[in-house]
């Protein structure tokens, strides 16, 4: 196996901080905030225009996505992520940190690293202990809005850090992958229900196995080290040497799957999209588990 160089996929409050300081921010270092919470919960937009990172412009994971899409948070074309953002000031040779201001310290800033990724872009990172820590550290914070130049950005879709439903269906069968979906323990049983949705019972693809993407991170809200990680991965008997997809309900926490096992120097793991969301509605029931009320989901 040839090891390759792998870019840094975390930075810290106090380098990021510093390359504020210095005046590092522009077309060489972006910054964005991808938060996003649930409907009725928090603003993420209006909490961007209250305060934000100095520079940092704001991630709108609600316009970045196939709106034409019947499921939740699909990825846009190559295209429309080209676009997007080259309007905040991104080009294929940009540093681009990226974080959100969830109480968990990370939740929606890893799948915008691998958004970044799966487009082909290299030079990603995710802000280490989210903005939660940032403000507890006492760095400087703005309402002051980001006008950065738009750039251009080519974007390159990666097929292999992707997989659709019909990959994943097909594994069923092949088995080359393994599967592990990253939701809390009740929601992958069906114990739980499928928080702010009406529509989806809960349950899990047939030979996923769970690793909840909270058991990532510390209390304090940081990445937990990688001998930490691969001792989750080791628990769980999911082979870091083997080929891995992650899932989810809609593709988002599948993410910290991705950026635990590129943290342990797997940078491979691909992503199923359209995740349970997807899923439920389109799969064989004997191939959708749950000790939910019908025993199936």
């Amino acid at each position: 196996m040839v090891h390759q160089v792998l870019y840094r996929a975390l930075v810290s409050t106090k380098w990021l901080a510093e390359s504020i300081r210095s005046g590092k921010l522009g077309p060489s270092l972006r910054v964005l905030d991808a938060s996003w919470y649930s409907p009725g919960t928090r603003q993420a937009r209006k909490e961007y225009q209250e305060r934000h990172v100095p520079g940092a412009s704001f991630f709108d994971i609600e316009e970045c996505r196939d709106t034409a899409s019947p499921y939740e948070m699909m990825l846009p074309s190559e295209a429309h992520f080209g676009d997007y953002v080259g309007n905040l000031g991104i080009s294929n040779d940009t540093h681009v940190v990226v974080y959100d201001g969830d109480d968990l310290g990370s939740f929606y800033a890893p799948r915008v690293w691998w958004m970044f990724r799966v487009f082909g872009h290299r030079t990603v990172s995710v802000l280490n202990g989210g903005f939660r820590n940032w403000l507890k550290e006492g760095h400087p914070v703005t309402s002051e809005p980001s006008r950065p130049e738009p750039a251009v950005f080519k974007a390159t879709l990666n097929r292999s850090l992707l997989k659709t439903y019909e990959q994943v269906l097909e594994n069923l069968q092949s088995k080359r992958f393994q599967m592990v979906d990253s939701r809390a323990q009740g929601r992958y049983l069906g114990t739980q229900p499928e928080p702010d949705i009406v529509g989806l019972d809960s349950g899990h693809i047939r030979g996923s196995v769970n690793m909840p993407f909270m058991d990532f991170l510390t209390a304090d809200g940081f990445e937990k080290s990688p001998e930490e990680l691969r001792a989750i991965f080791q628990d769980k008997k999911v082979d870091l040497s083997q080929p891995i997809i992650a899932t989810c309900r809609k593709g988002v926490t599948a993410c910290h799957i991705a950026l635990a096992a590129y943290l342990c120097g797997k940078p491979d793991v691909a992503v199923y999209d359209g995740s349970w969301s997807e899923w439920f509605r389109r799969a064989p029931p004997e191939t959708r588990v749950s000790q939910g009320k019908s025993g199936k989901a």
